[in-house]
């Protein structure tokens, strides 16, 4: 299983981040590589995702929603993965942190994604967390 981290601080409290962060299905607006993002209802999304040539589809569980400190999911199908934003107040807002780990059953596809994944998940999360930070 390989681990992708990203961290940046936004300026604003912990709980307005964590209300933009939380609004899971806004996230095809925040980047992109995300096509679309479908409410399944509950807490399960199904997300669309055009990278490295090819389109992957996976459902996703909100696994933990602790306001304002901590999302976290994981998959149900396609692309295992899990991960978590942490969100931490610091002197100049939030620092927000993000882990994912993820798993790809096949070794030719699993070399090819680990090439790509970490620019593509920084790249993603980047965006993500600007686009959060122009809606503050």
């Amino acid at each position: 299983m390989a681990t992708i981290e990203h961290s940046a601080i936004l300026p604003a409290p912990p709980e307005r981040v964590f209300a933009l962060l939380e609004r899971v299905e806004d996230f095809a607006d925040y980047s992109d590589l995300i096509e679309a993002i479908e409410p399944l209802g509950g807490q399960r999304y199904r997300w669309h995702i055009h990278a490295v040539g090819m389109d992957w589809t996976f459902d996703v569980e909100i696994t933990e929603r602790q306001a304002p400190e901590r999302l976290a999911w994981e998959s149900l199908d396609g692309v295992r993965n899990q991960g978590c934003y942490r969100l931490r107040q610091v002197d100049d807002g939030t620092e927000v942190s993000l882990t994912i780990d993820y798993r790809i059953n096949n070794r030719l596809l699993e070399r090819a994604v680990n090439r790509a994944a970490k620019p593509l998940v920084s790249k993603v999360s980047r965006q993500i967390l600007a686009r959060v930070e122009a809606r503050l």
